[in-house]
């Protein structure tokens, strides 16, 4: 088993397949490093692809402390990986918390990254939702600790954005159960808490994201409802980048449309590997609403 140190001393281990060009995969909160099978095994043939998990998250360590599992934490932990492996740019792709994690990278370590795979990423980031969705996260990280991770893929496993992946594919779908089941209850619970019941919303960023340079991709399912907005956001903001909303498709996009998405996120490699995928011309923007008036 192969793992890299943090600098407080965790270890997070990761898989890697391939050579090329580095690819960097971020799992999402209720997924972990098997999470990005289906496009290890389709890009693993071109592209150096790497997958770890996040503290938290055996068999990373799985820290006691709390305190211990802010973004920046996982921020920076990314940013370990990539060290470790003496990695000095690569393509990050993460779904939901991984997004959110990966456009840390960008914000904070912008030489870092060669381009960004933005999935199903900003839940909680409306303004109006931000509060509950701290809260929410709160009273997941009460239940994973009272009731264990078995029976939090029975409820949180089966909230409304996850829907159309066990509809879809049930199979998939059981078996991205079974794994959420196996999560440590008490790592879970921490990052719960520290991660998604305490980081800021997308738009605290806005002057920030809206200088990056990196070339960014934007997906997100079409009923992902609390990703939707951000998504939109995101485009707007982020010069170089596409959207690409997937029909009838929930939250966890690569494991449910895998094809569409390995697709999507292929193309988008290869143009910006070859240099042409460029920032938006201004000309292709219309002219703003004017403001309301009281």
């Amino acid at each position: 088993m192969a793992f890299a140190v943090t600098s407080d001393g965790l270890k997070l281990y990761f898989e890697e397949v391939g050579q090329g060009v580095p690819i960097l995969f971020v799992h999402e909160f209720a997924g972990d490093h098997r999470s990005w099978e289906p496009q290890l095994r389709a890009f693993g043939k071109r592209y150096r692809c790497i997958t770890y998990a996040a503290r938290g998250y055996k068999p990373s360590d799985v820290p006691s402390n709390p305190a211990a599992y802010s973004y920046l934490h996982v921020m920076r932990d990314a940013v370990v990986v990539l060290d470790h492996l003496q990695i000095e740019q690569a393509h990050l792709i993460g779904l939901s918390m991984g997004g959110y994690t990966a456009l840390q990278v960008a914000l904070n370590r912008p030489g870092r990254v060669r381009s960004l795979v933005l999935a199903g990423t900003g839940s909680g980031s409306e303004r109006w939702y931000t509060e509950d969705f701290h809260k929410r996260s709160r009273d997941l990280a009460a239940q994973f600790e009272k009731d264990g991770s078995a029976a939090v893929a029975q409820t949180y496993g089966r909230s409304a954005s996850r829907i159309t992946f066990e509809l879809k594919d049930p199979r998939g779908f059981a078996e991205f159960s079974r794994q959420l089941a196996e999560h440590d209850a008490q790592g879970s619970a921490h990052m719960s808490r520290g991660f998604q019941g305490a980081r800021p919303s997308l738009y605290d960023f806005e002057a920030e994201i809206r200088k990056l340079s990196a070339p960014a991709l934007i997906v997100v399912g079409d009923e992902d409802e609390r990703c939707i907005e951000p998504a939109i956001f995101l485009k707007d903001a982020i010069s170089a980048s596409g959207l690409a909303l997937l029909p009838k498709t929930g939250h966890a996009v690569n494991l449910e449309e895998p094809d569409l998405f390995n697709l999507l996120v292929g193309d988008f490699l290869a143009r910006v590997d070859r240099g042409n995928w460029l920032p938006r011309d201004p000309r292709t923007r219309a002219p703003k609403p004017p403001p309301k008036t009281s």
